[in-house]
């Protein structure tokens, strides 16, 4: 995860960018009217990023591209469902869960049009000469490596290391933010707070949802409600979308990120870019399946989805026959008594709830999801979030509440949730959880238009963590990250990077 380069995952909102390589290609002998090199500003979270863009065409006519985000060193971002028809232009890219889409101009200098990475901004690009070098990479900045650091250690260790955060960074107390920490180590609990949280702050977890839908997967097939194999069209209402010819997408594949399908639907137009998935309903995502369908591509890599585990929680909230909120409660919070786990947050929650802020420190709108509930609708405090991390460390030792039928197979399907399945760039996949083969650690992150968060669990060390920080991911990338990393450094007894 530390280093560069690296993968990043930042869910259901964010604009940072990752190093990937070029691909090769052999070039047309006549350009298209796209090929060539365009230059643009990406105004975000009150940061300017300059995005350059490199458009070729091989020698059958087929488009390519790849993008630099030259202001966070992150270049060669290779581009996907590249398409130009007339003076139609769009591409995906995958590894930022990212899409452009727009027209050129009459001259065929300027490309007008939007990004969509969580919520859609104006991007225009402009035709170049020649391309820009990418500045240089700024030295990462490490701390001293400790002794590995444990439950009853590391909030000593934190206090040093978030010194300057407090007194002017990320968590100084003219920014707003606040974060909350909560760490297991062979058992003993720690949750505490730094800047403007309390322990007991309830945070928007964003992306890590996810990893709460694949474990509702797991628990309807202990259950025998589903297979991993039904075809995810089996689960929708009749008359949904048609049978393809042939492999249609299924559970599984929704649920490791490898059903092909894009990042978002092609129909998601937000009316309120600050609360931008609260009008896109089960109609519109029925819709958009009803024009794209729901076969499965030949060859289906890894690939973030939003929209794929957005219709998993509704093709499973229509199995089971209740809304997302009430089938998270029944099959996972409610079992493992997680009072503060939710979608729609109590009047009492409600005043616990943490403003959330930009990355540039200004008030953000929380976010309301209703088709994409399973991709990123949860609300949670480091509590509860800690509770669910060690469930993933210890399944055979719950404590549950058995008056909810679902706890007889949460065991099980907690340990069937960490079974790997697919590849997921340098890493494996479960169900939603993204797993290091090197150090053994699962983890997932999150991000909404306010908030970030990142937790991991190791079961061989037996020791885990939760981020949850009221501030969405800025132009330095998810600071909720940074800490999510340092804290695992800390506690493999690594050299951490620093937290300034």
């Amino acid at each position: 995860m530390a280093g560069n380069p690296r993968l990043a995952l930042y869910g259901m909102a964010g604009i940072a960018l990752a190093i990937c390589g070029l691909a090769a290609q052999v070039p047309t002998a006549k350009p298209s009217a796209v090929d060539g090199i365009w230059l643009g500003e990406l105004h975000a979270g009150g940061a300017t990023l300059r995005v350059q863009l490199h458009v070729g065409s091989d020698k059958d006519g087929r488009e390519s591209c790849t993008l630099d985000s030259l202001d966070q060193h992150a270049m060669g971002l290779e581009c996907a469902n590249v398409q130009f028809n007339s003076d139609d232009f769009s591409f995906e890219v995958p590894i930022v869960h990212g899409s452009w889409t727009g027209k050129l101009s009459a001259d065929g200098n300027t490309l007008t049009g939007a990004w969509t990475q969580g919520a859609s901004l104006p991007l225009t690009l402009a035709r170049q000469t020649s391309a820009i070098a990418p500045p240089p990479v700024p030295q990462a900045k490490f701390d001293a490596v400790h002794p590995p650091a444990t439950a009853e250690t590391i909030q000593s260790m934190l206090d040093q290391d978030f010194a300057d955060a407090l007194k002017s960074g990320e968590l100084a107390p003219s920014t707003g933010n606040g974060v909350v920490i909560a760490v297991v180590d062979h058992g003993v609990r720690r949750v505490f707070s730094y800047g403007a949280a309390k322990t007991d702050s309830i945070f928007e977890i964003g992306s890590i949802s996810k990893t709460f839908t694949g474990l509702i997967l797991s628990q309807m097939v202990e259950q025998g409600k589903v297979h991993f194999d039904d075809p995810v069209r089996e689960l929708l209402p009749p008359g949904t979308v048609a049978k393809p010819d042939g492999p249609e997408i299924t559970l599984l594949d929704l649920a490791t990120q490898h059903s092909g399908l894009p990042r978002m639907p092609d129909n998601f137009k937000p009316g309120d870019p600050a609360n931008p998935y609260a009008d896109y309903h089960a109609a519109n995502l029925y819709a958009y399946l009803a024009q794209h369908g729901v076969a499965r591509p030949a060859k289906t890599d890894f690939l973030y989805s939003n929209l794929g585990f957005g219709l998993l929680g509704q093709a499973l909230s229509v199995r089971a026959g209740k809304p997302y909120p009430q089938l998270l409660h029944d099959e996972v919070t409610g079992p493992l008594q997680m009072h503060d786990t939710v979608v729609a947050l109590s009047p009492e929650q409600q005043a616990r709830f943490l403003p959330g802020h930009t990355g540039a420190h200004q008030p953000a709108h929380a976010w309301d999801l209703d088709a994409f509930a399973g991709a990123g609708a949860i609300r949670s405090t480091g509590s509860d979030m800690l509770t669910y991390v060690e469930a993933q460390l210890h399944p055979d030792k719950l404590k549950l509440d058995n008056k909810f039928p679902a706890s007889k197979t949460l065991s099980a399907a907690l340990a069937q949730d960490h079974e790997l399945h697919a590849d997921a760039g340098p890493l494996k996949i479960a169900l939603a959880w993204l797993y290091e083969p090197t150090t053994g650690t699962y983890w997932h992150n999150g991000a909404t238009g306010g908030y970030s968060s990142y937790a991991f669990f190791n079961p061989a060390g037996d020791y885990g963590a939760v981020v949850l920080l009221n501030m969405t991911i800025g132009d330095k990338g998810s600071y909720a990250d940074r800490i999510g990393e340092h804290i695992r450094a800390r506690m493999a007894g690594k050299a951490p990077i620093s937290l300034e």
